[in-house]
């Protein structure tokens, strides 16, 4: 994405600066005062996706929101889509910002970095519908393998963002059982319409394994929320509960009504779900 395009319309702009951290020129959103939260989005979104729940959180914290690498404007540099990678360039990030996050906030895979970020330098998570499973056996190889073949193939991205049509996009988000405006579309079909944010999606999927980070979770000390749509159509609520169990301080919060896109479609009720919690176990 082409920021030179979107700095008069892109949601909270007046609030975006690039931050160069090495290997990356981050695109940052910082809004609110107080206590340090970092807002994590899933793959496939950017900034964009806080930009309801951040001003309500904002109200009582200092808000830290970026574009992960080869998302939105944060442009992807070659072989840093892992786990960890991505963990220890956010950590060089807010080392750079000087920002010690209270909390970290993630939705979907989003969610996974904020719990690997915590594995490291402990500070409680919240998850929004958090991508923590992965698949089973055959479609456990066949997952990563699809991916990487769909990144490295030349006209899989040109193909992909010439058939985004605002009808295809809205399919898409359908199937993710949230309720999405005019607005919320609008904003997806730019991003899945672009190729270079194409193309980091997919670099990032085709490195995204989870299983060190599933086994260390009973190890994981700090406390976690989960919050999940009971009608989330991409990461069923179930998996949500999975981790729940294994984890040694959860709370799990099943939202009904909600699907994956939870915080962009009720961000209310989002809110009114983690200003308590955040109340609980931030200290000024």
């Amino acid at each position: 994405m082409r920021w030179a395009d979107w700095r008069d319309r892109w949601p909270h702009a007046d609030r975006s600066r690039f931050v160069d951290a090495r290997p990356y020129r981050w695109h940052v959103q910082q809004m609110g005062e107080g206590p340090d939260l970092l807002l994590l989005h899933g793959a496939g979104a950017a900034t964009h996706s806080w930009r309801h729940l951040m001003p309500r959180l904002a109200e009582r914290h200092r808000c830290t929101a970026v574009d992960l690498p080869g998302h939105g404007f944060t442009r992807a540099v070659a072989g840093r889509s892992t786990l960890d990678a991505m963990t220890a360039d956010l950590f060089a990030l807010l080392d750079a910002l000087d920002v010690a996050p209270a909390a970290l906030i993630g939705h979907s895979a989003g969610a996974a970095i904020a719990l690997n970020m915590a594995r490291e330098r402990p500070a409680p998570v919240a998850s929004i519908n958090g991508a923590f499973a992965m698949f089973d056996g055959l479609a456990g190889w066949l997952f990563p393998f699809m991916a990487k073949a769909l990144a490295f193939n030349p006209l899989t991205v040109p193909f992909f963002t010439a058939t985004a049509s605002p009808a295809r996009v809205g399919r898409i988000l359908r199937a993710t059982g949230s309720r999405i405006d005019p607005d919320t579309l609008d904003l997806y079909a730019a991003l899945i319409g672009d190729r270079d944010h194409v193309a980091g999606t997919l670099a990032k999927m085709a490195s995204w394994r989870l299983e060190a980070l599933v086994r260390a979770a009973p190890g994981i000390d700090v406390p976690v929320l989960l919050l999940a749509g009971d009608r989330d159509g991409t990461v069923p609520a179930r998996v949500s509960r999975d981790l729940a169990s294994r984890l040694p301080d959860a709370t799990l919060q099943v939202m009904p009504g909600l699907g994956h896109l939870l915080h962009e479609e009720a961000p209310d009720r989002a809110a009114g779900a983690l200003l308590p919690w955040l109340a609980d176990v931030v200290r000024a």
